[in-house]
């Protein structure tokens, strides 16, 4: 029996021609299965995933771009249509301003017509008188009225009335004091005599009860003896 030395340990059997690193017990390699866990979502899954993500943030984007755009659209309508209303207003205003003092400024335009019908207009009288008429045109009002034209209750005011027989419709026989418009506003109705046709009588005819001219012959001429 074989007594072991103590302080000694038996080493494994070698064999020949191995190295010491041979005769080295091997660790254990890891399980690399075991370590990594439960395998995860494949990475198309992923990819997809994120693209639908973003693709759902710009539909959303592109949402609210189209609502910003048609709220500015809307302001700037409402805009527009603010700035022509304000134009149109003050066109109005000014309108209605200078048709007042134009108003105001007929009677005075009156007396240089009558003065002038009279010839009465002359002098320096005559040259202020003209240089009115002038500003006054120049400010857009326009005279209207004259004899012979069709009766047009709208710009036409009928202080007088007859018949005649010599007219067709009712018609302005004499203007006794012109109208005036500014731009299409009539101010002032043209003051006028109107004539009716004679109820009866047709144009060209003579009326009733009107001379005739006496014929000193008749049927060959009066009877000799």
């Amino acid at each position: 029996m074989t007594e072991e030395t103590p302080g000694f340990e038996e080493e494994p059997d070698v064999p020949s021609g191995a190295t010491p690193e041979d005769a080295a017990p091997k660790a254990a390699e890891p399980d690399s299965a075991k370590e990594s866990g439960p395998a995860g979502p494949p990475a198309g899954d992923v990819q997809d995933a994120t693209q639908t993500a973003l693709i759902a943030q710009l539909d959303q984007v592109r949402t609210a771009l189209g609502e910003r755009t048609a709220d500015l659209q809307r302001l700037q309508a409402e805009y527009q249509n603010y700035r022509r209303r304000v134009e149109r207003d003050r066109v109005t205003v000014k309108e209605i301003a200078v048709a007042s003092l134009l108003t105001e400024l007929l009677p005075v335009l009156d007396d240089i017509g009558r003065a002038r019908e009279h010839d009465e207009l002359v002098g320096g009288f005559k040259s202020v008188a003209e240089s009115l008429e002038t500003v006054a045109a120049k400010m857009g009002l326009q005279q209207f009225g004259k004899e012979g034209e069709p009766f047009d209750p709208t710009i036409h005011e009928a202080l007088m009335h007859s018949y005649a027989p010599d007219v067709t419709e009712d018609t302005c026989v004499a203007i006794l004091q012109p109208g005036y418009r500014f731009g299409e506003r009539t101010i002032r109705p043209a003051r006028v005599a109107v004539a009716e046709p004679q109820p009866g009588v047709q144009p060209g005819e003579k009326a009733s009860g009107a001379d005739e001219p006496d014929t000193d012959e008749e049927n060959g001429g009066p009877d000799e003896g």
